[in-house]
C-alpha cells in the first residue's frame, strides 16, 4: 500500500517537474543575436531571426563564408610573422582546400613551437571523455601537448618559449561541449603569462537561437563552467570576447586578445547556409545535422536511452532495448511529428567503435527507437528533447 502511494506521488512529482521545465523553456528562447565580424563588438547590432527556421535553405547563400583562419592567411599574418607561435587546434582547423592550419602556417614560414590538443586530441581520434596523452606529431615533428589529460591549462613552462597562442577549433554552440572551456583556460594562461591570444572565428551551427536554463555556478564542471544557457548562440570568437570583457576568466584577468572574424557570416544562418564543408569537431558529430540535434538529445546521455553512440548515426537516432515508443498520432508512413521534427521508427545495434565509442551503451543489443529528420524552431527543439526524455 505504501509502495503504491509512493509510486503515485513520484509520478505526480515528475509531471510537475516536466511542466516547470516546459514553462521555463517557453519563456527563455531568444533568436536575435549580434552579427560576427565588425558588428560583433557592438552589442546593439542584432539580426532579425527568421520567422520559421524550418523554412530556411542553403539557397539563401550565393557565396561561401570566409573563416577566421582564411582571414588570418589572407590579411593578418602580421600577427604571427617573426614571432614564436603555439597553436590550439584539432582536425577542424582546416582551410577550404583541406590543408590544416598548422601545415599552412609552417609552409608560410611561421615559427610554430608546439601544438596543444583539446578533448578528442589534435587528430580527433580519441573517444569522448578519454584522457589524451601528449605526444609528437608524426607529420610535422611538432610536440603535441594535451589539454585533456593530466592538465587542462597550459603551464608557464609550456608557454615560456611562445609569444603568441593561436586558437582555431570549430565549436557547436552548446554548453555541454568542452572546447569553449579549453579556450577559457588557454586565455587565462595567456593572461597570466603575458602572451598574446589570437582566436580564429568560425560559424556557430547553432548560432541562430539562444535557449535553455542558465547554469548555476554551484554545478559547474568541465561540461559547464560558465553561467550560460545550454544554447548560447555565440561564435567561438564572440565567446572569447565575452569572457575577456565581462570578467569570465579566473580572478578577473584579461588576455591580450585578438579575434580574427569570419567574413560573410550572420546569425540568421544555419550551417548549410555558410557554404562550408562540415568537418566533425568530435567523433560522434559526423554531420551538421547531428550538431543541430545535439543540444536537444544530449539530455538523454545520462539516462538509460541511447543517442546512437556506437553507430555512425549518433545524435540523429534515439532508442533502447526497452523502448516502447511515443503514444501519439502517426502519419500515413508511420512517422511521428514531434514539434516539427519527423520521427521514423528505427532499430539499431550499438557496436564498439574505437576512436568513437569503444564501450557504447547497450553494446551489441538491438535498440528500438526513432531516426530523426527535419527542422524546427529553437524552442521546439528543446520541447522535443524533453518529450523524448519522458518516454
Amino acid at each position: 500500500m505504501h509502495t503504491l502511494k509512493l509510486a503515485k506521488y513520484k509520478h505526480i512529482f515528475f509531471l510537475l517537474c516536466c511542466f516547470f521545465l516546459f514553462s521555463l523553456y517557453s519563456g527563455c528562447t531568444q533568436t536575435a543575436q549580434p552579427e560576427s565580424g565588425a558588428a560583433a563588438a557592438d552589442s546593439s547590432a542584432v539580426s532579425a531571426p527568421p520567422s520559421e527556421y524550418s523554412e530556411r535553405t542553403s539557397s539563401t547563400r550565393s557565396q561561401r563564408v570566409r573563416t577566421g583562419a582564411e582571414q588570418l592567411i589572407a590579411k593578418r599574418l602580421d600577427l604571427l610573422k617573426g614571432k614564436s607561435v603555439a597553436v590550439v587546434a584539432n582536425p577542424t582547423a582546416c582551410l577550404p582546400d583541406g590543408t590544416h592550419l598548422v601545415d599552412t602556417l609552417l609552409a608560410l614560414g611561421i615559427e610554430i613551437k608546439k601544438v596543444f590538443g583539446p578533448e578528442h586530441g589534435f587528430r580527433g581520434d580519441a573517444s569522448a571523455g578519454t584522457k589524451v596523452k601528449s605526444t609528437r606529431d608524426a607529420k610535422t615533428g611538432l610536440p603535441i601537448l594535451s589539454l585533456y589529460g593530466s592538465s587542462r591549462k597550459p603551464t608557464p613552462a609550456q608557454l615560456k618559449d611562445v609569444e603568441v597562442v593561436v586558437f582555431d577549433i570549430q565549436d557547436v554552440g552548446s554548453r555541454h561541449y568542452t572546447y569553449i572551456y579549453t579556450m577559457s583556460y588557454v586565455m587565462e594562461a595567456c593572461a597570466e603569462n603575458d602572451k598574446q591570444m589570437v582566436v580564429l572565428d568560425r560559424p556557430n551551427p547553432n548560432g541562430w537561437y539562444v535557449d535553455g536554463p542558465v547554469l548555476q555556478k554551484a554545478h559547474s564542471s568541465f561540461i559547464g563552467m560558465h553561467e550560460i544557457p545550454i544554447v548560447h548562440g555565440m561564435t567561438i570568437g564572440e565567446y572569447a570576447r565575452m569572457l575577456n570583457g565581462e570578467g569570465g576568466l579566473a580572478n578577473g584577468v584579461q588576455a591580450r586578445l585578438e579575434v580574427v572574424p569570419c567574413e560573410g557570416y550572420t546569425h540568421r544562418m544555419r550551417w548549410e547556409d555558410t557554404g562550408l564543408e562540415w568537418i566533425a569537431p568530435s567523433p560522434n558529430l559526423a554531420t551538421a545535422y547531428a550538431a543541430y540535434l545535439y543540444p536537444a538529445l544530449c539530455w538523454l546521455e545520462p539516462t538509460t536511452a541511447s543517442v546512437g553512440r556506437g553507430t555512425h548515426e549518433a545524435f540523429t537516432i534515439v532508442g533502447a532495448p526497452w523502448f516502447r515508443g511515443l503514444q501519439t498520432a502517426r502519419t500515413e508512413q508511420g512517422h511521428i511529428d514531434l514539434y516539427g521534427l519527423s520521427l521514423e521508427p528505427y532499430t539499431f545495434t550499438p557496436r564498439s567503435l574505437p576512436g568513437k565509442a569503444e564501450y557504447p551503451k547497450f553494446q551489441d543489443q538491438a535498440c528500438q527507437g526513432y531516426r530523426i529528420s527535419g527542422y524546427t524552431t529553437g524552442k521546439n527543439l528543446f520541447l522535443a528533447g524533453l518529450t523524448l526524455l519522458q518516454t
